[in-house]
């Protein structure tokens, strides 16, 4: 569901850049109030592991469109919403510099569209009233899956609005809104039922993990280094070697758009700030769309796949001390 610049207007993309870097300021400020040291290698491999996962596109059955999980709802009920959107910004700010995937005046309405809804909503409106009452099975199941309809739903609408709010497409909105939520519907049902197969993991292995999830007797299965070590391969096996096999039809986005105008893509303005845009973020991609530049070569996505994993746990490890991220105790205490 990365928007391409083609969809949005500067006045457009800036509102979004405002609305997100508001949004990320209160993550630091909130997340700088955090004492849990634990978080930080959790950040790191889980967003290594969200950044794979998103490489693997899953087709939606008797639609020719594919669909690929948007991370938000996953990282949250293991994060919680602040540590959660700002690793998704790590994902989505790799994805759009290293590899051109997004545009990247749209960069600030794509971490709204996937990262705010998922991250904050998906935790104050789903995951804390479900845990609210004790865990189990069901209820992660449940939570997982309803959380990511519903916040992969606002994601999609949010992008009809603000192509609507730009006015530089002829999409028209009815049209363009009518195709993008069903299908997003069921491209979130997926969702929900890889983020429930993570989550559940978690849970039988080391539920101390998940958010507002107090363990009953025994800890789980496994240690919490070693949970942490078998996500950290899963994410490189997946986007070295899974990456490999991701369906080849459009994504939901790109198939409402084919749908209306015939063309997976649409041509961007020629003014100034897209051209500044496409050429700072040419320079940037070394691996764009994920491959060897001027090859072919299926060697191109895995290297993607890993390189990126590894790029997005420096990122949010990197992050956490520079911002000094979980090292205030005395300032948690008078929150």
């Amino acid at each position: 569901m990365h928007m391409a610049d083609a969809l949005i207007s500067p006045a457009a993309a800036g509102t979004m850049y405002a609305c997100s870097g508001a949004a990320c300021a209160y993550a630091v400020r909130k997340v700088r109030l955090e004492t849990d040291p634990k978080k930080v290698p959790v950040m790191g491999v889980m967003g290594a592991f969200v950044f794979a996962a998103q490489m693997i596109n899953f087709t939606i059955p008797g639609t020719g469109s594919s669909g690929h999980l948007c991370g938000g709802m996953l990282l949250t009920a293991l994060l919680g919403p602040y540590a959660s959107f700002l690793t998704m910004i790590g994902v989505l700010l790799i994805q759009c510099l290293l590899f051109a995937d997004g545009g990247l005046l749209a960069l600030g309405a794509n971490i709204w569209n996937m990262a705010f809804y998922g991250c904050f909503l998906g935790y104050f409106l789903v995951w804390r009233p479900f845990m609210k009452k004790g865990a189990g099975r069901g209820k992660v199941i449940c939570a997982s899956i309803l959380g990511s309809m519903i916040t992969l739903q606002l994601g999609a609408f949010s992008v009809t609005l603000e192509t609507l709010a730009s006015g530089i497409t002829d999409l028209p909105f009815s049209i363009f809104a009518g195709a993008m939520q069903p299908i997003h519907l069921a491209i979130g049902f997926v969702e929900g039922l890889i983020t429930a197969a993570v989550l559940i993991f978690v849970y039988e292995s080391r539920p101390e993990l998940l958010m507002d999830v107090t363990p009953e007797g025994s800890l789980g299965k496994s240690t919490y280094k070693k949970t942490l070590v078998t996500l950290c391969i899963a994410a490189l096996l997946i986007g070295g070697g899974l990456s490999l096999f991701a369906s080849s039809h459009p994504d939901g986005l790109e198939w409402s758009i084919e749908r209306i105008t015939g063309s997976a893509e649409l041509d961007s303005d020629a003014s100034a700030p897209y051209e500044t845009a496409e050429a700072l973020q040419e320079a940037s991609s070394l691996l764009p769309d994920y491959a060897f530049k001027g090859s072919n070569s299926s060697l191109g996505t895995s290297f993607s796949g890993i390189i990126g994993s590894l790029a997005v746990l420096i990122v949010c490890v990197g992050a956490c001390y520079v911002f000094k991220f979980f090292k205030h105790p005395k300032q948690r205490e008078a929150k």
